[in-house]
Parts: C-alpha cells; structure tokens; sequence
C-alpha cells in the first residue's frame, strides 16, 4: 500500500469512527460527512490523474457539486432543527412524534 492510499484510507477511517462514536451533535455528524466527502473527492482527483484519462477527470468535480448540494441541505436542516428543538442534539430528536 503506498503511503498516499494509506493517509486517504486513514482520513476516510477516522471520519467514519468519528462519525459513528460522536452523534451527540447534528453539526459534528455533518462535519464527518463532509470529511468523508472530501476524502473521497481528493481520491478520485488523484486516481484520475494517475490514468491520465481526459474522461475521468469530470467524475470529482461532478462529486464535488453534489457534496456541496449535500451540506447546503445538512445546514438547511440544522437550523429547521435548531429553531423548532432549540438544540442540535441528536438525543432530542425523535422522528416519532409529530
């Protein structure tokens, strides 16, 4: 495993551990997802310019445009979540209940 696969698979690692440990706070799991977003868009960037392929080259910044689309709706829903709970605490939250 050469040392650039391995710092992306560890970065990709701890977002995910980070993630799945510390959901106390909807911005801190937002957070993750967008570390695990990043992490996955400077893996594909460095593999398509590893095959030197012109068509490959479209893939990040097409998964670049939907992670943006992704946190623009993750802030969108912490502050919806904010105003009506008064928090952002995971805990609070129960879909349950109307």
């Amino acid at each position: 495993m050469t040392p650039t696969n391995f710092t992306i698979f560890s970065a990709f690692m701890l977002s995910l551990m980070g993630l799945t440990f510390h959901r106390t706070h909807l911005l801190s799991a937002l957070l993750c997802l967008e570390g695990m977003m990043l992490i996955l868009f400077i893996g594909l960037s460095l593999w398509s310019l590893q095959l030197n392929a012109s068509g490959h080259s479209t893939v990040p910044m097409l998964m670049l445009a939907f992670s943006a689309c992704e946190a623009s709706a993750g802030l969108a829903l912490l502050v919806a979540t904010a105003r009506t709970h008064g928090s952002d605490h995971l805990q609070n939250l129960n879909l349950l209940q109307c």
